[in-house]
This record gives structure tokens, sequence and C-alpha cells, in this order.
């Protein structure tokens, strides 16, 4: 049996998901999983980071600092299962992204956690920095899971998206066989403005099951202005991140509308993330939305996102035989499977790339 082991971490910054794997055919066989959480000191790094408040030497050491805890989340993983690593062909690491900037004159998407760390932890083939070459065939290297999602949730006779509710939202349309052409995008924020909203008006990392924006209520003035943003309106290929989508956005946003209730911008933000996503779907519409990433584990964006996708019915990802916590570091371990193999990672009808091509700096065991 060949294993392989995925590394995230999200635009959410929380941690990182460690998932060892083993593929056949269509099926995914996951043989142990680890969620090692950055310390809290180390996350309000990351985040001074990614909102470019960070020296070069910052910086470097963060690659150091976050690609020896990757190497430790995976390790523990191959600790859990049992697996001897010379068992794992090779590690994917997504690495933590700091600034993904895709238009302009010199786009770039920059992760960091060194692969280089990584494989000297464990001793095994690890593959890293994958969106790099999608961006240089012009392409916007992100998303990049959609090519996993089209590989084993696609149907011969079912209209599916798989839905991404990470930071930022994301979307794979997936026609049934033969009826369309496969698409995706990041359709906007997912948890990034409702977490950072939360954390700066009550300290705490998110809002646990919804609870504080169910106090609230939808301020229709202000959903207007936010859905005013033109992002909402780009067409594909797309792709975001809290470069734009951050407490500041936020800021901007409710400045034009002064004595609202904290409580009732955090349910405003999250019926923004309902309508954006459903305002973006494919016009001929999906039969099932399966709902992968943290946010599933929000049961009041769920009902606000099954209300705003009807009639398509809204699930989850366990439907398809992956756990939705598991979807995008699976992705990862595939993509890396498909780096060492000299097969094609992206799909260009989504990053918007010249053509197909292989992803991924591989740092040899």
């Amino acid at each position: 049996m060949e294993a392989w082991l995925g590394l995230m971490s999200g635009t959410s910054m929380d941690g990182i998901d460690a998932v060892l794997v083993s593929f056949r055919d269509r099926t995914v066989q996951i043989h142990a999983t680890h969620c090692l959480s950055y310390p809290d000191e180390l996350r309000q790094r990351l985040i001074h980071a990614s909102q470019n408040l960070a020296s070069p030497d910052e910086i470097g050491e963060l690659n150091t600092l976050t690609g020896q805890l990757f190497g430790q989340a995976a390790c523990k993983a191959i600790s859990v299962s049992g697996m001897e690593p010379n068992c794992i062909r090779a590690i994917g690491s997504h690495g933590q992204t700091i600034r993904h900037q895709p238009s302009g004159s010199a786009p770039f998407s920059f992760q960091i956690g060194n692969p280089a760390i990584i494989a000297e932890a464990t001793g095994i083939t690890t593959v890293g920095d994958f969106r790099s070459r999608d961006m240089a065939a012009r392409g916007q290297g992100a998303p990049l899971v959609p090519a996993f999602h089209k590989a084993f949730f696609g149907s011969d006779s079912e209209n599916r998206c798989i839905l991404n509710l990470g930071g930022i939202a994301n979307i794979t349309w997936l026609p049934a066989k033969g009826t369309g052409a496969i698409s995706g995008f990041d359709t906007g924020p997912a948890n990034a403005l409702m977490d950072a909203w939360c954390q700066d008006q009550t300290g705490r990392p998110y809002d646990a099951d919804g609870h504080w924006a169910v106090e609230g209520s939808v301020d229709q003035s202000l959903l207007d202005d936010m859905l005013s943003d033109a992002y909402f309106k780009r067409t594909p290929p797309k792709s975001t991140g809290k470069e734009k989508f951050n407490l500041s956005w936020v800021k901007t946003m409710i400045a034009r509308h002064p004595d609202l209730k904290p409580e009732d911008i955090q349910r405003t933000l999250l019926e923004l993330t309902a309508l954006t996503i459903a305002d973006q779907m494919p016009e001929t519409g999906a039969d099932t939305v399966y709902a992968c990433g943290g946010g599933t584990r929000n049961p009041e964006l769920m009902r606000a996102l099954s209300a705003a996708l009807a009639p398509a019915r809204l699930a989850v990802t366990s439907e398809l035989g992956l756990d939705p916590q598991w979807v995008e570091p699976v992705a990862f371990a595939w993509l890396a499977k498909q780096a060492v193999e000299g097969k094609p990672g992206n799909l260009p009808e989504v990053t918007g790339a010249n053509g197909p091509r292989v992803l991924g700096a591989i740092y040899p065991a």
C-alpha cells in the first residue's frame, strides 16, 4: 500500500490539519489525522505578516517556525497511524498563505512553512509551493482543489457543487457528465469577516456555533452596501484572500452606517457570506451543494446557506465519503501524488492558466 500525507493551513490561520491517506480509483482511505493549533503568539505574528506589518527578518523567522510546526503535525499523524515512514511516498504541504495578489503587473502568491524543514523532520519527500507554476502560466494560482474535486466527487447523473467554507469561500461546479464545463473560483468571504469582527469586538477568535450572530438582525442598508463590492460581480477566473476581505474592509463599510449594534453587524456578515455564495452559483443550478471546511461547523451559517441556495439541496461531503474537515488536506496529499507522478494538478478552466501544469517544488527525502 502506498500512502500520501497532506498538510493544510488555510486563511483562518488557526492551525495545521494533517491527514495520512491512500488512493484507489475514486476512493480515499484515511489512515490517520491530526490537528495542531498555532500558539496564540505565532498566530498573531502570522496575521500581522499577512497585513504587511512584518519585516523581511520577521517573515524569514516565521517561515522557519511554521515549517517546524508543519513537520511536527506530519510526524504526529505518522505516529498515530503506526505506519512506517518508508511506506509514505510523499508529503504535500500547502503552507501558510501570507499574501495572495493574483492581479496587477507582477502577480504573486506567497506561502510560508519551509518544505525543506518538513522533509528533514520526517525523512519523507515533501512537495510545496503549489501555486507558483500555475501563476507563471498566467493563472490565478487558486483555487487548486477543484482538480481534486473533479477526480473524486464528479457524478454521471447529478449536477454537483463543492463548496469550501474556510476563511474564504470557493466553489467547484461539477455538472453531470457530458452536460457542461467544470468551473471554480473564490466567491468571497466565508468565515474571514465574521472571525475578524468577532475577534475585534469580543476577543474571541470566532463566533462559536453562530450564537452571537443569532442575537443580532440583518441590517439591509449595510448588506446592500457590502454586496456592491465589485469583486462579487467580477467574472471568473478570480481568487481573493484576507488581503481584501479583512477587518479594515468591515470598518470601511460600517463607517457609512453609524450606531449599528455589533451583533447586528455580525449577523449581516453571516448573511453576506450566504448570499454572495448563492448569487454566484451557475445559472443552470446545482442539484446538491456539498459543503466542506470549518464553516460547516457553524449551524447558523449552514441554515442561512440552505435558505439562500434553495431549491438546491445543501449537504456535506461526508455523503460523498470524505469528512468536511479533511477535504483540503486530502487534496494536497493528492496534489503531491500528481507532482511526484509528473501529472498536472491544475484546471486551466478554473485558474485561467495557459494550460495544464505539474504543480509544486519537490524536496527529496
